[in-house]
């Protein structure tokens, strides 16, 4: 059931692309408020209590409706699976900025490429040459492809192994969007109310993080994979994405990270990677290595099924 939910809403969302996640944020947001609002004491353990509300009532819910629904037929359960899938998982929530940035940079069109990045990462681009921005955007194509991608088809197998339906998806998204909301906030203004939503996010996400840049050296380059995810994703700012950078770098061969103009001075930042700067040519290469690594995902997928039956 899992690799045909997933294949299913992948389909759906090329097919048809969620029109409302605007709108879905937008009462995400309204839903994560409330619990700051009414908890947010400035403690820790008012943000524990807090982020235990918000995640476990939607994630027993989700549990306990995959399970009525299975009573009542597989196929009503596999299409809860699909529908929660659409909503937290998808390529088309990155892959149209990067297809048209990739594409303004080949046609030359380097400022349109330029104001698509900035709509993107939400800040000022227009400092960046060419090579900077082809080095910004796979960057961003990597992180969106695990956070949007692998990382909710890792918790969203493993619910689904243990019997508990698409709960995994949902939470991996809400402790995403938890530690973007509260745990990265500034401790002074903050207080500590973020701290467990930082700690949780560690938690859930150790695991697909170490799974994407395992498929990354599978799929790519295996040694310099490897070699740069050992010696070079700590020194990245957060050492977290460094992992999926690093070892991104690695699989295609091309050098990330690295300084960028910024306010009219050098941005500095370490250097990821190894082999050429890269270039359009290099975007299309990460590309490539997204799509073989969900297709290794799909087909390994496809042997535990196998693997079931038989056993079965």
């Amino acid at each position: 059931m899992s690799l045909l939910s997933l294949i299913a809403a992948l389909l759906l969302e090329q097919l048809h692309p969620l029109a409302s996640r605007k709108q879905l944020l937008a009462w995400l947001n309204s839903y994560v408020q409330f619990f700051q609002d009414h908890f947010n004491a400035g403690e820790r353990k008012h943000g524990k209590i807090a982020w235990l509300i918000a995640v476990l009532v939607p994630l027993i819910g989700s549990v306990v409706l995959y399970w009525v629904l299975y009573r009542i037929s597989a196929a009503f359960a596999w299409a809860f699976c699909v529908l929660v899938l659409y909503f937290t998982m998808g390529f088309r929530q990155f892959s149209h900025y990067f297809t048209d940035i990739h594409q303004a940079l080949r046609d030359g069109e380097l400022d349109k490429a330029r104001t698509l990045l900035s709509a993107w990462r939400g800040e000022p681009c227009h400092e960046l040459n060419e090579e900077e921005v082809a080095r910004i955007t796979i960057e961003e194509g990597l992180l969106a492809s695990h956070y949007h991608v692998f990382g909710v088809i890792a918790w969203f197998v493993m619910t689904m192994i243990l019997g508990l339906g698409p709960a995994g998806a949902i939470l991996y998204r809400l402790a995403l969007f938890l530690n973007s909301r509260w745990g990265k906030q500034d401790d002074t203004d903050f207080g500590l109310f973020g701290v467990f939503a930082r700690q949780a996010y560690h938690w859930i996400e150790w695991l697909p993080l170490r799974l994407t840049a395992v498929t990354f050296a599978i799929v790519g380059d295996f040694e310099d994979t490897v070699y740069c995810w050992r010696t070079q994703a700590q020194n990245w700012t957060d050492p977290e994405a460094g992992i999926v950078l690093a070892s991104g770098a690695g699989a295609v061969g091309v050098r990330l990270g690295l300084p960028i103009s910024k306010d009219g001075l050098p941005l500095d930042r370490p250097e990821l990677g190894m082999g050429d700067a890269a270039d359009a040519d290099f975007m299309q290469s990460s590309v490539g290595l997204v799509w073989r690594s969900l297709v290794f995902w799909m087909i390994l997928l496809l042997l535990l099924g196998l693997a079931t039956l038989v056993g079965g």
